[in-house]
């Protein structure tokens, strides 16, 4: 389930969020829409669309929430750092669930003709990271991650028929999410200046939620500078334009 909230800081969006759904912040995930920084004669605001992840827990039904849609397809390649702590001497499975997970993530690249090695990249509270090494990496990547992406939601997806829901499953191969995290911060800084030289607007290509989170966080704290999130679905796209000192 997803559902958006305003206010004037991030954290204020999202405490708002948590007070109106009834739940912990560790319950959802977030998503900046837009982002205003405010000025000599404007308040700030901060636009963000909350998804529910652990659909065992739900709002309280009294509180006043504005519901978008309910997503029957879940998507969980975004929101919160991709990559947590490395497992260390621990990248077998440990668990049945574990097992369950590499096995499958095994089976369907071999099934598309793409063998590799697969291994736990990392533990932590509700997200199960992944590995794959494979001699076809860049296939299995896809152009701008996509075939990457599209193989973690499938693990998702059986991660919630197995009965974790609240698990949150992160793919990786060959260091993809940490270089990709760090290609999108060079080009927010760089398409920031560019939209300061112009004194204009630059709009991004279609990217997945946690990409265009990405974009919103590094630039949240340029003054003269803000973002906005445009268009629909899943793969949006992010302006950059210029807003002057106030």
């Amino acid at each position: 389930m997803e559902f958006e909230f305003e206010g004037r800081t991030e954290k204020e969006a999202i405490d708002r969020a948590a007070d109106e759904l009834g739940l912990e912040k560790d319950d959802f995930d977030v998503e900046i829409l837009e982002s205003q920084k405010s000025g000599l004669f404007k308040k700030g605001l901060v636009r963000i669309k909350v998804h529910v992840r652990d659909f065992g827990k739900t709002p309280k039904p009294d509180n006043p929430v504005r519901r978008v849609r309910d997503d029957s397809e879940r998507d969980d390649s975004y929101r919160g750092n991709y990559i947590g702590k490395a497992v260390i001497g621990e990248l077998a499975p440990q668990s049945d669930f574990e097992e369950k997970m590499c096995s499958f993530t095994s089976g369907l690249i071999e099934r598309m003709g793409y063998p590799g090695k697969v291994s736990i990249l990392f533990r932590e509270k509700n997200k199960l990271g992944i590995k794959m090494e494979s001699e076809y990496s860049s296939i299995l990547i896809g152009k701008k991650g996509k075939n990457l992406d599209a193989l973690q939601m499938l693990l998702n997806i059986y991660a919630g028929r197995l009965g974790k829901d609240d698990t949150r499953i992160i793919l990786d191969t060959e260091n993809y999410r940490i270089r990709r995290e760090e290609s999108l911060v060079r080009l927010a800084y760089n398409v920031a200046e560019k939209v300061r030289e112009s004194r204009g607007s630059i709009l991004l290509e279609p990217m997945n939620p946690f990409d265009r989170w990405l974009i919103h966080t590094t630039l949240n704290d340029i003054n003269d500078v803000e973002t906005k999130s445009e268009g629909d679905g899943l793969y949006k796209q992010v302006r950059v334009f210029y807003r002057g000192l106030r």
